[in-house]
């Protein structure tokens, strides 16, 4: 007599849980903590969102202010518009680097297996680096109007250029987290920022009036993001044409969000 056997269905795995985005929501604000947490054990950072930017704004005023428009205080109406825009630009590479550090360390191998969505820790990252922007614009702001920076279209034209600085910026973040999902190394990120940021910002009129370059190098400047960024931000702090800056700038931050954030999310999803 042969005993029968029952085949017992093998074990499959519980199909992952969906969270709502309520869930997703929180999960963004904790790890949006835990990015701004980590700036004070790590004074470098401190040194990027703080020291920097003011030694910028400190080193062009009282070193080029006089050559370029005359006096300091001048050329620090032009230019501290300006500054703020290379600085908002310069920032965007913490999101790649920290992104970068995340991804190698295996902090998004150790959150898969944590019941968090899926788009959080990405979240989370992008919402705390445009935190530390908006601490950066308020420190540049802050150190101008020590040195006799003043507002020409008061608290509206404040407002207004928060928003636009904030929102480009949330855009270009997009090229850092493609450049940090690509590379091995955060150190590259860095790399990245220098040999692109770098001339970018320069070749723009963040520093100098467009006149004053040659007229073959005019024709970049004035299509520029870096231009078009800094005439809106002038518009809008100090005075003069703020719509058609504005709605420029707006349409650059579109262009870009539009090819990179697509890119950055099908590289992320390969790597992890």
């Amino acid at each position: 007599m042969t005993a029968a056997t029952v085949a017992t269905p093998s074990a499959r795995p519980a199909p992952a849980r969906r969270l709502g985005l309520t869930a997703g929501l929180r999960h963004t604000g904790t790890l949006a903590w835990r990015s701004l947490v980590q700036i004070k054990h790590n004074p470098m950072e401190l040194l990027d969102l703080s020291i920097q930017p003011v030694m910028f704004v400190l080193l062009f005023t009282y070193v080029f202010g006089g050559a370029i428009s005359g006096s300091p205080g001048e050329y620090l109406t032009f230019a501290l518009p300006g500054i703020i825009v290379q600085n908002a630009f310069f920032a965007t590479m913490t999101t790649g680097f920290g992104l970068n550090q995340d991804l190698t360390k295996g902090v998004f191998d150790r959150l898969r297996s944590l019941p968090v969505a899926r788009w959080s820790p990405l979240a989370g990252r992008i919402v705390a680096d445009t935190v530390k922007q908006a601490w950066s614009l308020t420190l540049l702001l802050g150190v101008g109007m020590i040195l006799g920076f003043r507002l020409g279209n008061g608290l509206f034209g404040l407002l207004g250029a928060f928003a636009l600085l904030l929102v480009f910026s949330l855009a270009a973040a997009w090229m850092s987290v493609l450049v940090g999902v690509l590379v091995s190394e955060p150190d590259k990120v860095q790399i990245f920022g220098f040999t692109v940021i770098f001339p970018l910002s320069f070749t723009s009129n963040a520093f100098v009036p467009t006149e004053t370059m040659p007229s073959w190098l005019q024709h970049w400047v004035e299509v520029n993001p870096v231009t078009i960024l800094a005439n809106a931000l002038r518009g809008l702090l100090v005075g003069g044409p703020v719509a058609g800056p504005v709605l420029q700038s707006l349409l650059w931050a579109v262009a870009i969000a539009a090819v990179f954030a697509p890119l950055a999310v099908r590289g992320l999803r390969r790597r992890v």
